[in-house]
């Protein structure tokens, strides 16, 4: 019985033992393959260093690959304390080269941490200050890759990219908006170290860093560049308090250029106040936009079939009575008699007063929704505006009057410029954008593409078409004389609108403005301007507005291939006007004959000789009276 009894004992000890050793199996197992990784991780983190390494930036690109904001390269200073050996040493030296007191050096030097950046004395050092560094060879001392952003540009676009703060993180503009995508991913240097933590002499592990991704826009660079200079001049030369300026394809919703003016270098925001650099004008600025915005009230009166713009009139003595309130037209004595063709043309108020009284409230502000007055256009960028409309209940006559004009509401640029995009396209309501493609940023191949929208369907192609005949008709006839462009139909309609201040009208304070768009018959693009308070001249829209919109417009003709059109408009012309002459052919007459057709120009003249041999600009040209016609003489002839 004994025996039997330790031998049943022997077998539970062992089935025990065996038990044992299969869990320790088990466990190392589970150890070794199931949880390494994270253990590995725990354990190295206790004696590895990282040195961290910054992604470069996603660069922003026009839509043709012009790079408009990039990244340079930069070292900043990082300390790991425990590896300093002489720290006062330590402190004064890199005080004097960083140019910062010892105390302020020591706070770094001293300080209780494993990694310490030295900020923000030591970010994005110069390379002659990092090439001193590096020559000390002191331990402890480490310089680091880190990106700094660049705009070959400067101050070009600068509201609408924004800038970025000393740890590369997007503070507005589209570098707030797609700072998410922007951004890139850290990589490092990883080091080793005892428990002490001075570095161990084992093999570092470089971790690459990922860039961010790269967003190309719907900006066209060239056109941008004109819309630039464009306000630039305008600035020197009539010295607005504001300028800005939006070009758009009326026919996707796509922005092709926007600025405005103040502007700022987002490299140096430090140097400008919060208002000049958080004021992207174009989307931001609410006024009124007086004139430009006759344009809806035409294509809402044609929509519903009220006015034959050729056959009806409307007599015009100068003023109308609404009401208690007597509207006057900006021409002393009026028109007289005109068809609303002609009102069309000299943007008579109270033409459109009679345009918006026979709509009446309900037809004309359902209208000036459906065109998208009232409400932001969901463009993507920050800061927009959303504009402010009567309340349709408080809405008398008198309100209803003014508001066929474009008095008493208020818009912004970029609502001004998407509806009316609307009015000429065909009635088609698109929503605004401004980046076109997000880019993977090895390769540059797209990862979301966004194309354009269509909000609504606001007017028959039957009125829009009518609508580029009245304005093509303003360019051609009318107030915007000033935006012309012989052998291109332009059209176009100005705007001049008293400010106001505190509830009350300024006295000789106007934000004058012009909307114009080409080819006529079939628009390719839209240009709208708007100068606040130009000084030191007579402010209306087509003296002022309109030839900065025509500089514009001449640079897309080359841009985007726009080619010479017929069957346009013959401007009609008005004593200050200069106008255009057809060159005629002289090749081949002498040079007595040759003046006598070219009178009309100014002529200058190489080689020798009494016979044109060759002319310049050629036969058939249009040009400027008073312009230079060349001539190349050689010998021959009478």
């Amino acid at each position: 019985m004994f025996f039997k009894g330790i031998h049943s004992r022997i077998k539970i000890v062992l089935f025990v033992f065996i038990m044992l050793m299969i869990l320790i199996v088990f466990k190392v197992f589970y150890i070794q393959v199931i949880d390494y990784e994270r253990l590995n991780k725990y354990a190295s983190g206790l004696w590895s260093r990282n040195l961290p390494i910054e992604a470069n930036r996603g660069l922003v690109y026009d839509r043709n690959g012009v790079v408009l904001a990039d990244n340079l390269t930069t070292t900043s200073l990082v300390l790991i304390p425990n590896q300093i050996i002489n720290k006062e040493m330590t402190s004064s030296k890199l005080s004097k080269i960083l140019d910062v007191s010892v105390d302020e050096m020591k706070k770094h030097v001293y300080k209780k941490t494993s990694i310490e950046r030295v900020h923000p004395e030591g970010r994005r050092l110069t390379y002659d200050i990092a090439d001193e560094i590096l020559s000390l060879n002191l331990p402890g001392v480490y310089l680091v890759k880190e990106a700094k952003r660049n705009y070959p540009f400067d101050t070009y676009m600068s509201h609408t990219l924004g800038f970025v703060g000393i740890d590369n993180q997007g503070l507005s503009g589209l570098e707030l908006m797609y700072d998410d995508y922007l951004t890139g991913s850290y990589g490092a240097i990883k080091y080793f170290s005892d428990a002490k933590g001075k570095k161990l002499q084992l093999t570092e592990i470089y971790e690459k860093p990922q860039d961010g991704i790269n967003v190309t826009l719907t900006i066209n660079h060239e056109i941008q560049l004109a819309l630039e200079r464009e306000l630039d001049n305008a600035l020197s030369k009539y010295n607005p308090d504001q300028a800005l300026g939006i070009v758009m394809d009326p026919n996707n919703g796509e922005i092709l250029a926007l600025s405005s003016r103040p502007n700022f270098s987002p490299s140096n925001y430090q140097d400008y106040t919060v208002e000049e650099i958080n004021r992207n004008l174009p989307i931001w600025a609410t006024y009124e936009p007086g004139s430009t915005f006759k344009i809806i009230t035409l294509a809402s009166v044609l929509e519903e079939k009220l006015i034959d713009l050729e056959k009806d009139t409307f007599h015009d003595s100068g003023s109308i009575k609404v009401e208690n309130a007597r509207l006057r037209c900006w021409k002393h004595g009026g028109h007289g008699s005109q068809t609303y063709l002609e009102v069309v043309e000299n943007s008579c108020n109270p033409g459109f007063v009679s345009l918006g009284l026979k709509l009446g409230k309900e037809t004309l502000f359902e209208y000036i929704n459906n065109f998208g007055f009232g409400k932001k256009t969901g463009v993507d960028l920050n800061g927009e505006g959303s504009g402010i409309l009567f309340n349709l209940d408080n809405v008398g006559p008198v309100e209803l009057a003014t508001t066929a004009f474009g008095q008493g509401v208020s818009v912004t640029p970029i609502q001004q410029i998407t509806a009316v995009s609307a009015a000429i396209n065909g009635g088609y309501l698109y929503k605004p954008y401004i980046v076109k493609s997000l880019n993977e940023p090895v390769t540059n191949s797209v990862i979301k593409l966004n194309e354009s929208q269509l909000v609504r369907k606001v007017i028959s192609e039957d009125t829009s078409s009518k609508v580029r005949y009245a304005l093509e008709s303003v360019v051609s006839n009318g107030t915007g004389r000033p935006a012309y462009i012989e052998n291109y139909r332009v059209g176009g309609k100005t705007g001049t609108a008293q400010k106001v201040k505190d509830g009350r009208y300024m006295v000789g304070n106007y934000i004058v403005s012009f909307i114009g768009f080409m080819p006529a018959d079939d628009p390719k693009v839209v240009v709208y301007i708007a100068l606040d308070n130009a000084k030191g001249v007579t402010q209306y829209g087509g003296t002022i507005a309109g030839p900065i919109a025509r500089n514009v417009m001449l640079e897309t003709i080359d841009v985007l291939n726009i080619e010479k059109r017929k069957g346009g408009m013959p401007k009609e012309y008005n004593y200050l006007d200069k106008k255009y002459a057809t060159v005629p052919s002289v090749v081949g007459m002498n040079v007595k004959d040759a003046m006598k057709l070219l009178k009309s120009f100014k002529v200058e003249f190489s080689g020798s000789g009494n016979t044109i041999m060759y002319q310049s600009p050629s036969v058939g040209e249009r040009i400027y009276e008073g312009n230079v016609v060349r001539l190349l003489l050689t010998e021959g002839g009478d």
